[in-house]
């Protein structure tokens, strides 16, 4: 029995550094999933498109495919699940005509996610006593705020202190303004970046003020794992290599 293709759906970046991180997520996804078709599509900004990198990925011969299971698994590589999870990716799907894709749930939030979290914070050089702020891109969708909040309370049980959440853009608060606020508590801030790729919202948190700002998650090996079992769920076992 054929493996359905993944499609990672990424939400798109003109930075170059933000394209070369998706590249390296890429190869390392492929990596884990030998015998399985891994592609790279984008939401938004940049080509392919999902519309354009299904149109590479038809479906096997004897389409439809009925009780077998998909012929391709988009993964949503995003944090949250906002307007492009909600809305945007299925109104895309649908105008495609596929029907054996299936959507499979997005990146985040999962505790793995916040693992990397923590190791890039060690990374840039935060210690134990430092306060933790997790910087996010933002969004006005109720749904997305919720898994941020899921998000910031996942990484407030493993730091030992609650862990505010500021917005990089779209919602309040700025990070800017969170970072103040907790800056006189008399210890350093720290901004645990929850972002996937480097780019300007990650450029812009060095003028938040915080004394130190962790890389994005990039393609930490978790973020590999929460791709690779994404996949995983959204298909019968017995055709996964």
């Amino acid at each position: 029995m054929t493996a359905p293709a993944l499609l990672l759906l990424a939400h798109g970046t003109s930075d170059a550094a933000g394209r070369a991180t998706w590249e390296r997520l890429l190869l390392a996804v492929r990596r884990a999933l030998p015998g399985v078709e891994v592609r790279l599509a984008y939401a938004d900004v940049v080509s392919p498109t999902m519309a354009e990198a299904l149109a590479e990925l038809p479906g096997p011969p004897d389409a439809p495919r009925g009780g077998a299971g998909p012929a391709v698994v988009i993964v949503p590589a995003f944090l949250a699940a906002g307007y492009h999870v909600r809305v945007d990716v299925p109104e895309q799907l649908a105008a495609t005509g596929r029907t054996d894709v299936v959507v499979a749930e997005p990146f985040g939030p999962d505790p793995a996610l916040v693992g990397v979290l923590l190791d890039r914070l060690e990374e840039a050089g935060a210690g134990p006593g430092d306060t933790v702020v997790l910087a996010a891109a933002g969004s006005r969708d109720p749904g997305a705020q919720e898994d941020l909040r899921t998000a910031a309370a996942l990484l407030t049980a493993r730091v030992g202190h609650e862990v505010p959440v500021g917005y990089v853009a779209g919602g309040e608060p700025r990070v800017a303004s969170v970072v103040a606020s907790a800056a006189p508590r008399g210890q350093r801030v720290v901004l645990a970046s929850w972002l996937l790729a480097p780019g300007a919202f990650h450029r812009w948190l060095a003028d938040a003020g915080a004394a130190v700002v962790a890389e994005p998650l990039g393609d930490h090996p978790d973020v590999v794992g929460v791709a690779v079992a994404r996949y995983r769920a959204a298909v019968p076992a017995e055709v996964v290599p």
